[in-house]
């Protein structure tokens, strides 16, 4: 019992599972599909969405603003990722397997790191497709109602925010949710506009990879346009004179603003890795993985850092900074609002929908990129094996798409963006800590297998960097973030020994139990009181205030952090005494 949880697949074991009849995918794709699948990936809601929050700052979080300096803040962000890529070009080239990091984990660090890896990715992808979806439905309904079409506001809205509208404004709740319908005293307000895209992508993807590739394509080329539409207009609006005379002070609120901001842009960038999730669908992935990993981050950079020049020249560091929340989370347009003659109002409108082109292109990619993962973890028995299923006719993963489409789409219908893009962001930078980390190892381990693309300047110094850099960015991101991550890990743990401990192919090789013992029951109950009570706990009051806050009756939050604390409490019992006897009884067979 627990043996092998660091046991590692071989290289050919994993590449001959990949061909097994039933398996197999359809190889399509090109280096220039890639490439724009890549760009499709990245330039989406990062750089509609983020960009004004990231140059404002948040006064109330404490998190200062970049200013002008968020040119920087681009650059810094794209040294980090360019570490990265070129370790995950060096892997995609070598390992062209559809599970990305969760494969590379699985080869370099053993099936535990390789689980706690590819349940990551799943915040990476489906939780962040939960943003991009959300953000999705908030343009969209923003340019209906600029063509007059006058969509019902309940139905492009999640509950929680209207709530909390209605408590701060109850006259401009009335004005915007008073139509909703209401049943038992409580009003029916949901994202149908969210929901409603992930079913349409979930419908393209399992359709075929090729079609998807070509609707991907259109739409990055829509989206390239509109950017250079947003450059052009803005220079038009605005010479660049006064753009330079805007960018003093450069940094107004020093290093730790521009910090901050690379931070909250990562999820600018995030989608470059996706790449390596249609690896098998790639002609020749050993030169076509690394041309699309890196062609689409260096294409992105440019237009990243030429947009933040811009957006940072039209508008005064002070006023962006009394911008309201909505207003930032818009800000292309919220920026062409502030600088366009009165009455003018098509170049916003026009932005507005190569935002809603961006967002589905981003959808489009990263609904793409989950389904391999839990296709390739369903191979390995951590999942099971119908999420391996090929569809006969149109030979895409039919099965964990349509899963993945109502998982998102489902959450997305209710789910409020804030809580997601920070939980995003550190899940992705996990994923790329571990892959940094898997080069040096892997390079140890098999040292003769052919590499076709190879991170330059010898085995350490760049994934040295990459995994210092990610950790960098990781402690500039929100402390409430921290809470959430480690309890989803957790989670992850609790699922893991109750059903892929004992039913991974190589547990099965190892001669581990077919059906999972008491004492793994055991400890998989106490990580799941675990993850519950740390997804409980108020986020926002630090670790130490938690328990303070439990222990004393009557102050705000008390009731919430006291069954959080007791839940984590009986939950971290539960799962050391699991696992000791599990340990025990594992000792017991060996002396017997």
């Amino acid at each position: 019992m627990l043996r092998g949880l660091f046991r590692t697949k071989n290289l050919d074991d994993i590449l001959a599972t990949a061909g097994g009849p039933g398996f197999a995918l359809k190889r399509t794709l090109g280096a220039f599909n890639v490439t724009l699948i890549g760009i499709g990936a990245i330039i989406g809601a990062g750089i509609f969405a983020t960009v004004g929050s990231a140059a404002a700052g948040d006064a109330v979080a404490g998190r200062p603003g970049a200013g002008p300096s968020l040119m920087l803040s681009f650059m810094i962000t794209a040294i980090v990722c360019g570490f990265t890529a070129l370790c995950y070009a060096e892997l995609a080239s070598m390992v062209p397997i559809s599970g990305s990091a969760y494969t590379y984990s699985y080869a370099t660090m053993g099936e535990l790191i390789a689980w706690i890896i590819g349940w990551d990715l799943i915040i990476e992808y489906a939780i962040g497709n939960v943003a991009v979806a959300i953000s999705w439905a908030e343009y969209f309904h923003k340019l209906l109602l600029n063509l007059g079409i006058d969509f019902p506001h309940w139905l492009a809205a999640d509950y929680r925010s209207a709530m909390l509208l209605a408590k701060d404004d109850p006259a401009r709740y009335a004005q915007m949710f008073g139509d909703a319908p209401v049943i038992a005293g409580i009003p029916i307000i949901f994202n149908f506009l969210a929901a409603a895209i992930v079913a349409l992508i979930t419908i393209v993807l399992v359709w075929g990879i090729k079609e998807s590739a070509n609707f991907n394509a259109g739409m990055v080329l829509v989206k390239v346009l509109v950017l250079l539409f947003f450059i052009g207009t803005a220079l038009y609006f605005v010479s660049p004179g006064e753009m330079a005379a805007n960018w003093r002070p450069f940094q107004p609120q020093g290093w730790s603003g521009t910090f901050a901001g690379a931070a909250l842009v990562f999820f600018a960038y995030i989608g470059f890795d996706a790449v390596s999730t249609v690896a098998e669908e790639t002609k020749n992935p050993a030169r076509d993985l690394p041309i699309g990993i890196i062609g689409s981050l260096i294409v992105c950079t440019i237009f990243y850092v030429i947009v933040a020049a811009v957006f940072t020249g039209l508008i005064p560091f002070p006023v962006l900074q009394q911008v309201s929340s909505s207003g930032q989370a818009e800000a292309l347009t919220m920026a062409l609002d502030y600088v366009a003659p009165a009455g003018i109002t098509w170049p916003q409108t026009i932005v507005a929908a190569g935002s809603v082109v961006a967002h589905t292109a981003v959808l489009l990619v990263f609904q793409l990129g989950q389904p391999r993962i839990f296709m390739s973890m369903a191979r390995d028995g951590l999942l099971p094996s119908v999420f391996a299923t090929v569809h006969p006719r149109f030979k895409t993963p039919h099965v964990t798409t349509i899963l993945t489409g109502v998982f998102v789409g489902g959450i997305a219908a209710f789910a409020n963006i804030e809580s997601m893009l920070n939980l995003t962001n550190v899940g992705t930078l996990f994923a790329f800590l571990l892959v940094c980390i898997g080069i040096p190892i892997l390079r140890r381990k098999d040292p003769t297998r052919p590499r076709p693309f190879r991170v330059p300047f010898g085995d350490f110094l760049m994934p040295i960097l990459g995994a210092a850099s990610c950790i960098f960015l990781m402690y500039y991101l929100a402390a409430d973030t921290w809470w959430r991550f480690i309890g989803w890990l957790v989670l992850g743990l609790s699922v893991y020994l109750a059903y892929g401990y004992t039913r991974s192919a190589i547990g099965m090789k190892m001669g581990r139990p077919e059906r999972t013992p008491l004492p793994l029951k055991i400890a998989a109950l106490g990580f799941f009181s675990l993850a519950v009570g740390l997804f409980t706990v108020p986020h926002h009051i630090g670790f130490a205030p938690v328990f303070q806050t439990a222990m004393t009756p009557g102050v705000e939050n008390h009731d919430r952090s006291l069954y959080g604390v007791l839940f984590i409490v009986v939950g971290l019992v539960l799962g050391i005494a699991g696992s000791v006897m599990a340990r025990a009884r594992q000792n017991s067979g060996q002396n017997g």
